[in-house]
């Protein structure tokens, strides 16, 4: 009796032939999904489509022993100005507590707004989301709680897109979006790797993996 699946058989042969095909269809459509999705990400980063809402939304970044980071400051500084624009009488802040379980990202930022006078009542503090998927669920339950429909989202500018997607899926409408000023990374090579970046974690959303 003759193994017809060994490569040197002609349905062998063909077998292998389909794994290759059907491996490089599956490649190929990544790395045009990945591109399509890097052009969208790079034009999203460009708006700017600050107007009136019902909540202005800052998605965390890392925290230092209670203190914003520079990149977390960044993007309450610039929430902060949109408040104070009257954009939005709320602002939600995001994001749990990574290393330090003393502090949290959106504690910290409930903290650091407070601070620099938004009033108490206007503030709200997600705190248990471990990364932006998980903080845009929350924030749709807290908006949906609250009575709030939309959302000026405010983060750095490559981010913005795939946090419009997943507030989206939420079912928040609209998501305007706003980047912090001058987010995006200085040389050509950190900018393509922050867009791969942002593209591949879209994805991997998209494909129930995160």
């Amino acid at each position: 009796m003759t193994d017809q699946s060994v490569p040197g058989h002609p349905r062998g042969r063909w077998l292998l032939w389909l794994a290759v095909a059907g491996t490089g269809c599956v490649v190929l459509f990544l790395i045009v999904f990945l591109i399509a999705e890097s052009i969208r990400i790079v034009h999203t980063a460009r708006l700017e489509e600050a107007r009136p809402a019902d909540a202005i939304v800052v998605f965390g970044a890392a925290e230092y022993s209670g203190h914003p980071s520079p990149v977390l400051k960044a993007r309450l500084d610039h929430g902060f100005e949109l408040f104070r624009q009257g954009i939005a009488p709320v602002v939600i802040v995001t994001g749990g507590a990574a290393a330090d379980p003393n502090f949290s990202e959106g504690g910290v930022g409930h903290d650091y707004l407070e601070h620099r006078g938004i009033p108490e009542r206007n503030l709200i503090a997600e705190t248990q989301g471990r990364d932006t998927a998980e903080s845009a669920v929350r924030v749709a339950v807290i908006m949906r709680t609250n009575g709030l429909h939309s959302c000026v989202a405010v983060s750095d500018a490559y981010h913005v897109f795939r946090i419009r997607k997943l507030l989206e899926h939420e079912g928040i409408h609209p998501v305007y979006v706003s980047p912090r000023p001058d987010s995006k990374p200085r040389g050509a090579a950190q900018r393509a790797l922050a867009v791969l970046r942002e593209a591949t974690s879209y994805l991997l959303w998209r494909m129930g993996i995160t």
